[in-house]
């Protein structure tokens, strides 16, 4: 049953009945009452009180006998200053808790059984260097948010854009031609993406030389940037690139192979995966071409420098240069041709969601203007999932002077943290090696993982590797702790689970009521968070299913309570809450532990 369906027309009724009106079930407002005051749903009265004639209060009173006459469900009312709080007998709420605990799968849906079939891109990393913090929270908003759209049974297909292409690339290509001397991964036993990298990085320290010497010689600082050898150099190579030149494609796909062997290693560690993966190297031609059918059409128009651009001033946008003077693309040539591609290869996508940061915003209102003009129909179905970025209590981070925090690090760094801190606790010293290293993994990734996703991802968010392994926060860790102490105790209950028949004459202490209540709230928490594209509503959720677990657990005996009728509802009602925190971690991609 949904109860504030249910609720909403009862309500409905009794407020058409007494005062003539004809309010409809959906317009009904209903909160779940705060923790201050007695009751499980609360109405405001306010919006009745002019056709009741009456105050708020009485207003509230009136509507409280009449839902008490005809629905039984309702066990009491009380008002407070206008509000209408609705306590609902213990009966219901057992008999929603006996569906809960008997389903597995309670609030997922069956897998594809929506009919929506959504693509969503994340990650789009360059080949210019490794995967960095930034990097970190794309993959982890990406990951969970597609696998909270497949909790409400849709067809979710991952994809990841390469941007294997363009003057960043080369310019790693032209840093490790002049100054790597032969240098590979096998030779520097750097992974692959790090040591192109560090080009990147040598790239930069020799352009910043060059612009200052020319400065030196009496060039203004425009003239210098653009006219420092090395980035005359870079430009060149693009172009020499871009029509097919034997030598430097041979350069790029050597470079390319060992950026693409690092980026396994850290997706695998990172525990996300793809169901496809796209280059932009085969998809920016694509783009060229659908600029050439739109200035037929007079979409594009050709400027005086042989550039080709679009006027978006009407749509409150500036102009968009799609193509270059020179014929080379630039980011929203080949955006357009990879969108268009994907719905012809995947004609029944109902949505397209991109995963990229804030700073992108007005990028992708282009993107879809223009995919909108071309006449894609589909084009108002693309999103963008925008995100704050993340910065570290040092403060901002650049990859070009080598100041990022690296993926790997990261991630290693968590998971020794993770090892430190629980072999400090002395409870592992027992577990076989193999399962605590396990364990340690299980934990960094998950401190690194909860940290990131229970922020809104709108938010700029600051990143304190201390504070995410907290045991006593709002953290991964605090909510693997919870789980597994759940697991520990239906481990010394040592009976058969599933035979327990919950009786229907308990009477429920207060945390076992609101254990059942935000029990029934997952389904809804889940359909929120897949509505919004946001993880923060499902990680937040489930800290608080894990803190309310813990009160429970502080004022209500579980092994040692000698009613057996309460001690079985007990047990059942703690191996439900440790299956939804699994199901509710699961669909942010953290694992949780059966004993830490």
């Amino acid at each position: 049953m949904n109860i504030e369906h249910f609720l909403s027309d009862t309500i409905s009724t009794a407020v058409n009945s007494l005062f003539s009106l004809t309010t409809k079930p959906e317009n009904i407002i209903l909160q779940k009452t705060k923790k201050e005051f007695e009751g499980d749903y609360t109405l405001v009265t306010f919006p009745y009180i002019k056709a009741a004639k009456l105050t708020p209060e009485k207003t509230g009173e009136l509507i409280g006998e009449e839902i008490l006459k005809t629905n039984p469900t309702i066990t009491e009312f009380n008002v407070v200053k206008g509000f209408l709080n609705l306590t609902l007998k213990t009966g219901f709420w057992l008999s929603e808790f006996k569906n809960i605990s008997k389903d597995v799968n309670y609030g997922i849906k069956p897998a594809n059984s929506s009919g929506k079939q959504v693509m969503l891109e994340y990650s789009s990393p360059n080949t210019n260097k490794p995967l960095h913090l930034g990097h970190v929270r794309n993959n982890l908003l990406g990951y969970a948010v597609a696998a909270i759209l497949k909790t409400q049974g849709h067809d979710v297909i991952k994809v990841n854009l390469v941007n294997d292409r363009g003057i960043h690339i080369c310019k790693s290509m032209v840093a490790w031609k002049f100054f790597g001397n032969g240098e590979t991964p096998m030779l520097s036993g750097l992974k692959g993406d790090h040591l192109v990298g560090k080009y990147y990085v040598e790239f930069d320290r020799a352009y910043k030389k060059q612009v200052q010497h020319l400065m030196e010689k009496g060039s203004t600082k425009e003239d210098a940037e653009k006219q420092a050898p090395i980035m005359l150099q870079t430009q060149e190579m693009l172009l020499k690139w871009e029509a097919g030149d034997k030598e430097t494609m041979d350069l790029w796909k050597m470079m390319n192979h060992w950026v693409y062997d690092g980026f396994k290693i850290s997706y695998k560690k990172l525990g996300v995966d793809f169901d496809k993966i796209y280059y932009e190297s085969n998809t920016y031609l694509l783009g060229k071409e659908i600029v050439q059918e739109g200035l037929t059409k007079n979409i594009f128009y050709k400027k005086e420098n042989n550039s080709i651009a679009i006027d978006l001033t009407n749509d409150g946008l500036d102009e968009k240069i799609v193509l270059r003077s020179d014929g080379t693309s630039v980011y929203i040539t080949q955006d357009l041709g990879t969108a268009i591609e994907r719905f012809k290869e995947f004609p029944k996508i109902a949505q397209m969601i991109y995963t990229v940061g804030n700073e992108q915003d007005y990028h992708f209102k282009v993107l879809f203007k223009i995919l909108e003009k071309l006449g894609c129909e589909w084009a108002k179905e693309c999103y963008h999932l925008s995100y704050g970025m993340v910065e570290l209590p040092e403060g901002k981070m650049k990859s070009r002077e080598g100041t990022v925090v690296d993926a790997d690090d990261l991630m290693d760094g968590m998971v020794e943290t993770a090892r430190e801190v629980t072999e400090a606790s002395g409870k592992v010293a027992e577990f076989p090696q193999e399962e605590k290293d396990e364990l340690f993994n299980t934990i960094g990734m998950g401190a690194l993982k909860y940290f990131i996703l229970k922020v809104d991802p709108k938010k700029k968010m600051l990143f304190d590797p201390k504070e995410s392994i907290d045991l006593h926060g709002n953290t991964g860790p605090f909510i693997q702790y919870a789980h597994a102490r759940i697991k520990s105790i239906l481990r010394d209950y040592n009976a058969d689970i599933h035979s327990i028949s919950v009786s229907d004459n308990l009477k429920l202490h207060e945390k076992e009521k609101e254990l059942i209540k935000l029990q029934y709230d997952f389904p809804k928490i889940l359909e929120e968070s897949a509505n919004t594209y946001n993880p923060a509503v499902v990680a937040n959720y489930i800290y608080e299913l894990a803190k309310l677990f813990n009160q429970f657990y502080n004022e209500c005996s579980v092994l040692k309570e000698e009613n057996k009728a309460v001690k079985e509802f007990r047990i059942k009602l703690i191996e439900t809450t440790a299956r939804i925190i699994k199901n509710g971690m699961m669909s942010l991609g953290i694992e949780v532990p059966e004993r830490m």
